[in-house]
């Protein structure tokens, strides 16, 4: 039969069965025919758990006259045939000891010495010898030499993943092969267009594994050619390049967009751990996607029961981290809060205190967990497991006593101890924006006339940090920064840059909200001032002006 025709009506079969009887009416077929049709049944009788079947397959007479075909007569196969042979009859979990898989791999081998496999053929070698040997295989270094050796231009995108896929793995056993990289890396750049999903998902996350940070114009034509395939990649795929986007902490405007019109639609049928993995992307990319989030909130209300903790804290912490709540904000922390009655034990202590910390930041108010987190031997936990009680878990265990203390009145439970508690808001200094800072103490200068009325970067008492502090006396009057008796009222001008910000929007992140509200609370008259109100300003006058307008709205103009 032509073998054009063979593999026609070879694919079409879809059971073991139906493919002997097949090959039973065949009188002759070549090596390559006879490896296909393994391939086939190595397709049609194996599933996540294995061999479907091992008796229906492994005892058939034509399976076991095609293996003692390709057994001893190894020597006269050809490359293509040999090779897939190998390949399905791994997949088929036959004894990698046998004789029948011996004398495959040591053909294969002595082909590799002779110098007589192609690209693909190294490949499809390397391939199984991952499968069976694992990634410290002495041979597939060899073929790794081999390989450094062809054209890499004549290579088709399957064998460059293929060999991107190999390095991956050797990468691991601390062997470098730079420079095929590097080579690999510009040959792909021009055949970045030609990539199926699938293969730019594994090359992109090749890319990462081998710790390609100088591959830039190689990664963000990868992700740009990621947008198109957002519909059409798989679940493990999609969570290839998010990961690969975060990796390289790239940006690509019309990839979110493509997201926004692909995940609501979609959050039902994706497995949990990829909607966990879109919830990352946005919460570290600092995107407030409204129709993302309020998908995602529907999809935890329906699915919850069965998340993993982490899944659980991954889903809802980025509402908090962006300082968002969904139309259906009452059932979604109301399921949240079913689920903590039943499995708060279940939770690791470090995601079990940053899932309550992002529900204080939106004022979702944890009270029942919170003895829990204050307890102690729960201190303890954290203190005993990696990141320990670091600067950023005393924040937020600080954050949680303070909102308690502040929004909560009614909590009569433990407080955390003081020797627990420290500096509440690192984002918010951290995030702080020197040039803008810059601008506004320039143009309270102007304001002001003197520098003495005004302090910058004040530690309070209450472990936040007021960018600016101005002091006023009963009549209205500006105190010297320095003075503390007859202080009246005391303003917090919070100098809000585009990092306290989600991106492209004037939406608070949650850490800037809440420690606003808590300083309010904490008796300050809280101004904020926002980049978007003061960029457009051209001189220390105009800032001037505006800041006597936002601090001291009642009183008259400028007198200059």
């Amino acid at each position: 039969m032509d073998e054009q025709l063979f593999f026609k009506k070879l694919n079409s079969l879809c059971t073991s069965k139906e493919i002997f009887d097949f090959l039973r009416s065949l009188e002759v077929m070549s090596d390559t025919m006879a490896s296909g049709a393994l391939q086939r049944i190595s397709e049609v009788e194996v599933d996540d758990s294995g061999l479907k079947n091992p008796e229906r397959v492994l005892d058939n007479d034509v399976f076991r006259a095609l293996c003692f075909q390709f057994e001893f007569e190894s020597s006269k196969l050809s490359n293509t045939g040999l090779l897939n042979a190998l390949q399905a009859l791994i997949k088929l979990r036959i004894d990698p000891q046998s004789t029948l898989m011996v004398s495959l791999l040591s053909e294969g081998e002595e082909r590799l010495g002779k110098r007589q496999l192609t690209v693909k053929n190294l490949c499809a070698l390397g391939e199984s010898l991952l499968e069976l040997e694992g990634p410290s295989s002495v041979t597939l270094e060899r073929i790794l030499n081999h390989i450094q050796e062809k054209d890499i231009e004549q290579w088709s995108p399957r064998e460059m993943v293929l060999v991107y896929k190999m390095l991956q793995v050797t990468v691991r056993e601390g062997k470098r092969h730079q420079d095929l990289l590097n080579r690999m890396n510009s040959v792909t750049l021009t055949v970045v267009s030609q990539l199926s999903p699938k293969f730019t998902s594994i090359i992109l996350n090749s890319l990462v594994v081998l710790h390609q940070t100088q591959a830039v114009p190689l990664v963000a034509a990868l992700c740009r050619h990621s947008v198109k395939h957002i519909p059409h990649f798989t679940g493990d795929e999609l969570v290839n390049v998010l990961e690969a986007f975060l990796y390289f902490r790239h940006h690509e405007q019309t990839f979110t967009e493509a997201l926004e019109t692909h995940v609501p639609k979609s959050t039902f049928t994706m497995h949990p751990q990829t909607v966990f993995k879109v919830m990352q992307y946005c919460c570290q990319k600092m995107i407030l996607s409204k129709p993302i989030f309020d998908a995602v909130a529907e999809d935890f209300i329906t699915r919850a029961d069965s998340f993993t903790t982490d899944q659980i804290a991954g889903y809802i912490i980025p509402f908090g981290t962006l300082n968002y709540l969904p139309s259906s904000a009452s059932s979604l922390f109301t399921k949240l809060e079913a689920i903590l009655h039943t499995r708060l034990s279940h939770f690791q202590p470090h995601t079990l205190l940053n899932l309550l910390h992002s529900c204080v930041l939106i004022q979702r108010y944890p009270v029942n967990f919170l003895p829990k987190i204050f307890s102690p031997y729960f201190l303890q936990q954290l203190q005993a497991q990696p990141p320990g009680l670091d600067r950023t878990v005393t924040s937020r265990l600080t954050q949680l006593f303070l909102t308690v203390t502040l929004e909560c009145p009614f909590y009569e439970g433990p407080k955390l101890l003081s020797k627990y508690q420290g500096k509440a808001s690192l984002m918010s200094h951290n995030s702080l924006d020197v040039h803008l800072l810059k601008r506004v103490k320039n143009g309270l200068l102007y304001l002001l006339k003197k520098r003495i009325y005004f302090a910058s970067e004040v530690s309070t008492p209450y472990f936040y940090t007021v960018d600016i502090e101005i002091k006023l006396d009963e009549e209205g009057l500006v105190l010297p920064a320095a003075q503390c008796e007859e202080v009246h009222r005391r303003i917090a001008l919070c100098v809000d840059g585009q990092n306290r910000f989600c991106i492209n929007s004037h939406n608070l992140l949650g850490e800037e909200m809440i420690k606003q509200r808590h300083l309010q609370l904490l008796g300050y008259e809280v101004v904020q001032i926002p980049f978007f109100e003061i960029e457009s300003l051209q001189n220390c006058r105009k800032i001037a002006e505006y800041l006597h307008k936002k601090i001291f709205p009642h009183t008259y103009g400028l007198s200059c």
